[in-house]
């Protein structure tokens, strides 16, 4: 699906998508159809509230029913009305703290946490929790979003680090922008990798017809670098990566990947159709963290192991039970 500019019969910040259902996506119900086209993250009881208000159209008329079946070929319009007023609130929601000091917070992040309010989450999220854990995160880049350096998709799980105050957010957004702050993922791909190491060097950029989407492009979009290693093969049908990035592009590792063959297990979005084992997301974790102290300089590296399920999913396929 791809967003329009708002009309003048709209308020101006509401947002606009509108797309075509594709061979993939024929005999998908309304609401996991745009769940499963959405970047931002939407909650599928956010798409159900938007659908039963009458903010979706499917081939220009009403539809009310979130298990509304689509047919290829229609064209589904859905507008998103501009965010309400807020004021954060702390909520007390659990961390996973691997590291804490005056300037900065290392967390692991469990799956189904968005990062930062939304259109569909507005409370519940990381940034609450973190508000609730420390009275001190900075502010400096965007007020709406205390602390935050950079950002994993919702499911997604693993290493994040948070900026307690304005100095320690430009060191950091810093070292990620010169590539000195190290990032490594595992990755539980479809497929087996026809190298030990290889490097995935293709641009990304919004997908003209799903626009919620990112895919490969040959011209425009930005210059995206990922590099991965096999880290087991799991049978022969799966294979555990270990992935670095030269960028940090919207889904990333999810679009090269998928593009190279290795869909990511249990992604609703590059791998629809293949079995996700029971998992709730992507088995994509952000493993390894290395960046240097905003204050002393001194370089700290952190690692988390996979969750609970993904380690499960990784060992049942090892074995083959």
């Amino acid at each position: 699906m791809r967003p329009i500019e708002s009309g003048p019969e709209m308020d101006a910040a509401a947002r606009v998508f509108e797309g075509c259902v594709g061979e993939e996506d024929a005999g998908t119900r309304l609401d996991i159809f745009l769940a499963r086209n959405t970047s931002e993250a939407y909650s599928r009881t956010y798409l159900q509230k938007l659908i039963r208000d009458g903010d979706v159209q499917v081939d220009g008329r009403e539809i009310t029913t979130p298990g509304k079946v689509l047919e290829i070929h229609q064209r589904v319009r859905m507008v998103v009305p501009p965010p309400r007023g807020q004021t954060l609130e702390p909520e007390d929601i659990p961390l996973d703290v691997v590291y804490e000091d005056d300037d900065l917070i290392v967390i692991n992040k469990s799956r189904d946490l968005v990062v930062h309010p939304a259109p569909g989450h507005y409370t519940g999220t990381l940034v609450h929790a973190l508000l609730h854990h420390s009275s001190q995160l900075s502010t400096i880049i965007d007020h709406t979003r205390p602390g935050i350096v950079h950002r994993l998709d919702k499911d997604t799980t693993g290493l994040m680090v948070v900026a307690k105050n304005d100095t320690a957010h430009l060191s950091l957004s810093y070292q990620l922008q010169k590539r000195r702050m190290k990032r490594e993922y595992l990755a539980l791909v479809h497929g087996l990798p026809e190298v030990e190491t290889g490097t995935v060097d293709a641009r990304i950029g919004r997908d003209p017809e799903t626009r919620f989407k990112m895919k490969v492009v040959n011209s425009g979009g930005k210059k995206a670098v990922t590099h991965f290693r096999v880290d087991k093969v799991l049978g022969r049908s799966h294979a555990l990566l270990r992935c670095n990035l030269e960028s940090g592009r919207t889904h990333q590792i999810r679009v090269h990947l998928a593009f190279i063959g290795l869909p990511v297990v249990g992604d609703p979005m590059y791998a629809p159709g293949l079995p996700d084992y029971g998992l709730t997301g992507q088995a994509l974790h952000a493993t390894r963290l290395v960046l240097e102290h905003p204050t002393t300089g001194r370089e700290m590296a952190f690692e988390a192991p996979m969750p609970e399920d993904m380690r499960s999913l990784v060992e049942r396929l090892e074995t083959g039970r």
